[in-house]
């Protein structure tokens, strides 16, 4: 465990070679069920460059209309697919939150992919964390403070790796500046899990769990 900031926690190897393959398993029946799409920005209807689906009682969608969450997939209208055991198991392992998380969110990211620098406040819930982990290429993750002025910093995000995004750094700025082409040494066969389709090869799935209502205090 790794404190990067005051609540901002890095759990390196989180996921053992067993896990990340199972959860790589259950991640190709969650996209089975809810394709992936492109989300574009508001007003602008600009598209993303990282492609994403969720699964959870709720998603999270970005179009024109504004960023929001939803409890049907936008394209198929159905429901999202349940989160896998694993994720739930996660979260009660790391969150600790009273509260079970409501929406994951899957992204998919391929070679020459980015995240720009934003904050997650898009929940009701601000005293959850939000709890990301990752398969396949490592990341290079940047976060700031909760200004988008604040100083910046990188961390290698790799996969299996579990990042905790809360307290006092709970609305930070974070994005991913690019993924990290792999390791000679880890191009063999089984030295990562195998991502399901549709992730290109070289590619990564980042996982966020969040809480997005506010829970009841005792």
């Amino acid at each position: 465990m790794i404190e990067l900031a005051p609540g901002l926690i890095h759990h390196p190897g989180y996921l053992d070679a067993e896990a990340q393959a199972a959860l790589a398993a259950d991640l190709a029946a969650v996209l089975r069920d809810a394709p992936p799409f492109t989300p574009t920005m508001p007003r602008t209807d600009k598209p993303f460059s990282v492609r994403m689906t969720n699964c959870g009682p709720l998603g999270w969608v970005s179009d024109r209309a504004g960023y929001r969450y939803q409890a049907a997939h936008p394209e198929t209208g159905r429901p999202w697919p349940r989160m896998p055991a694993a994720l739930l198991r996660a979260w009660d392992d790391l969150a600790r939150c009273p509260a079970e998380p409501e929406a994951c969110l899957v992204n998919l990211y391929g070679p020459g992919t980015r995240m720009g620098q934003h904050q997650d406040r898009d929940e009701a819930e601000l005293a959850a964390p939000v709890l990301s982990l990752s398969l396949g290429a490592t990341a290079l993750f940047r976060y700031g403070g909760v200004n988008r002025t604040d100083p910046t910093r990188s961390v290698r995000l790799s996969s299996g790796d579990a990042l905790v995004i809360g307290g006092p750094s709970r609305l930070i700025f974070h994005g991913v500046d690019r993924i990290l082409p792999a390791a000679p040494d880890l191009l063999a066969p089984g030295a990562g899990p195998v991502l399901p389709d549709p992730v290109p090869e070289g590619g990564r799935l980042n996982l966020t769990l969040r809480r997005v209502s506010a829970f009841r205090r005792a």
